[in-house]
């Protein structure tokens, strides 16, 4: 019917359309409603008074993920949770508490409201541990257990308080846990012979350790396929009786930090040849042969991250050509990447592109233009996120090679790529350097066209100019069209002025996102007529453009009623008067702003 295909067409917009859509009509709001009511859809709801009513809708329309902010033991609190359990409870699907701290009573009579809950996160939720006392009681243990029976995920992150005794008892009431979790939790490593081998009668009070983790994962190694245990500081032996546990399977793992790491990984690539996702960033041990290990164990895999690990060399990158489906790959900050060997893995995959569909070689500051140059062809059509910030030496070239191949892109980063051009971004032939001696030249010269421009990146969703410092208007202004774009930084460019900024507006309609720091030569008349352009955004960076005033502030306040957050700091045009004046118009608003106080620069959020 047509409500049915109204709802399948929309479901094709991004959130925010999605919501605009929702103001057309009934039919276009019923419809909306339909598409945002999936899962992957997560609300975001502060724990006040004021949010009981919005609770009660959102329950009505049978909203099924959820996250609460601002969540603590007060009596307000334990009313919202209370709203939540009645209205949202019986197809609440995903729950999200991370940070707050609700009373254990409160908690648990939320869970109880929750029958129907797949996925819980309760990272960085302390004081709902500190007393070790949670689900002491057996009938309210077995209570919460029938909640929680179909409970898939589970969040303990970064939870000091976590000790054995109540991870027992939590994770006894989630029988049918796959993916569970503890990152940066603080993990005690003493394994003895018996590795594992006590029994939940002998947990710890006090402290959290592996041998009682081991233990949970040898039973429920069948169901258990998912593990997170970054920043445990996870040594050698441990993994390796990690990947020996009979019956696990994994699927991914994260190890982010795990710096004691090493030679082990062969072993557990071995063991675990079903991984799809490995994240080995920050390892620092890890060198080429962990990439060989990967390749070697892991032909399934789809996301890899090895970022920050510097001692990863062009060797390593050579066994890459091993990895099939490989999807997403990062390899930030390995400082001595080149990206030869790189080039020719991924080129060699199968004798075709992988499906790579996101590239991060952000701060690899060795990388070249040449070995760029080669790379990006072998990327193929299915490439969508591409990251090159802080590859400083790389120039119109690269530039041009990203326009010309890889014009599916939704998100392109190239911040802090100082040798970037206005000939790069608009496709034009470079002239002499006797003869380019300021964005003039563009119009005395006619330089010959080269290759396509940025314009060409008809997808384009994210984009970081940030600190291409030699940039000006007489690009920007003719490039940055883009209707669909969210996202868009061009901070750090001291030639940037009101004229492109009034260009970027019509040109960038849909911007929800706008970084314009350290822009000193924007002024209000441009704010004045750029504003108006620009009614989606909800995050805004002025810091430190000296030459705005709160008349500038007045011209976003008429014009920019979704906006979240607004930075002027280092603006000293702008008063903590006018900021007050600011945020009575837009009480939802967080702003920051400069406090002088005896000569120094204070910031106050307001």
């Amino acid at each position: 019917d047509s409500d049915s295909m109204l709802t399948y067409i929309l479901s094709f917009l991004p959130l925010s359309d999605q919501k605009e859509a929702s103001l057309v009509s009934r039919a276009w709001y019923c419809a909306a409603r339909n598409v945002l009511q999936e899962s992957n859809v997560r609300y975001r709801i502060p724990v006040c008074s004021a949010s009981l009513l919005a609770i009660k809708s959102l329950g009505l329309r049978g909203i099924s993920c959820i996250s609460l902010t601002n969540l603590d033991g007060s009596p307000a609190s334990h009313e919202v949770l209370q709203s939540v359990a009645d209205h949202l409870g019986p197809h609440l699907q995903s729950l999200c508490l991370g940070g707050g701290s609700p009373t254990e009573a409160s908690f648990v009579a939320l869970i109880l409201g929750c029958p129907a809950l797949r996925i819980l996160d309760l990272s960085g939720c302390n004081s709902l541990f500190a007393s070790g006392r949670l689900l002491a009681q057996p009938e309210t243990a077995q209570r919460v257990q029938q909640a929680l029976s179909g409970l898939r995920e589970l969040s303990l992150a970064s939870l000091r308080n976590l000790a054995d005794l109540s991870f027992n008892r939590l994770s006894s009431c989630t029988p049918s846990l796959e993916r569970l979790s503890l990152a940066y939790c603080h993990l005690t490593f003493e394994l003895g012979p018996g590795q594992g081998s006590l029994g939940p009668q002998d947990s710890s009070p006090s402290q959290l350790s592996f041998r009682n983790l081991l233990r949970f994962v040898k039973e429920r190694a069948a169901r258990l396929h998912a593990l997170d245990l970054s920043g445990t500081g996870l040594p050698p032996e441990a993994l390796q009786a990690l990947g020996q546990v009979a019956g696990l399977r994994l699927q991914e793992l994260s190890l982010h930090i795990c710096r004691d790491l090493s030679t082990e990984l062969l072993a557990l690539c071995c063991q675990q040849p079903g991984l799809t996702s490995l994240d080995l960033s920050g390892c620092s041990e890890l060198a080429d042969g962990a990439l060989l290990a990967v390749s070697r164990g892991l032909r399934h895999l789809r996301r890899l991250s090895l970022r920050k690990l510097q001692r990863l060399t062009d060797a390593g990158c050579s066994a890459l050509g091993g990895l099939w489906e490989l999807q997403s790959l990062d390899m930030a900050e390995c400082c001595l990447l080149k990206g030869r060997e790189l080039a020719q893995a991924l080129g060699s995959v199968r004798g075709a592109p992988p499906p790579l569909a996101s590239l991060s070689l952000a701060y690899c500051s060795s990388l070249k233009d040449a070995s760029v140059l080669s790379l990006i062809p072998s990327l193929g059509p299915s490439l969508r996120v591409l990251d090159l910030s802080s590859c400083v030496a790389l120039t119109n070239q690269t530039m041009q090679a990203i326009c010309t191949y890889l014009t599916q892109l939704s998100v392109l980063r190239l911040a802090w790529c100082k040798e970037l051009r206005d000939w790069g971004l608009l496709g034009l032939q470079e002239p002499n350097e006797e003869t380019s001696q300021g964005p003039q030249v563009l119009k005395d010269l006619s330089p010959q066209p080269q290759g396509p421009s940025l314009l060409m990146l008809r997808a384009l969703r994210e984009l970081d100019l940030t600190a291409c410092s030699k940039l000006t208007d007489a690009s920007l202004t003719k490039v940055l069209q883009f209707p669909q774009l969210r996202q868009l930084s061009l901070s750090l460019l001291p030639a940037l002025t009101d004229k492109a900024l009034v260009a970027v507006a019509r040109g960038c309609p849909s911007l929800e996102r706008l970084a314009l720091s350290h822009c000193s030569l924007l002024s209000d008349e441009g704010w004045a007529q750029a504003a108006s352009s620009w009614p989606r955004l909800q995050h805004l960076n002025l810091s430190s453009c000296r030459q705005l005033t709160e008349q500038t502030l007045d011209s976003i306040g008429q014009a920019c009623k979704q906006l979240w957050m607004v930075d002027v700091a280092m603006c000293p045009g702008i008063s903590i008067a006018s900021v007050r004046r600011f945020q009575a118009q837009l009480p939802q608003v967080t702003c920051v702003q400069p406090r002088f106080v005896g000569g120094a620069d204070l910031t106050l959020t307001l």
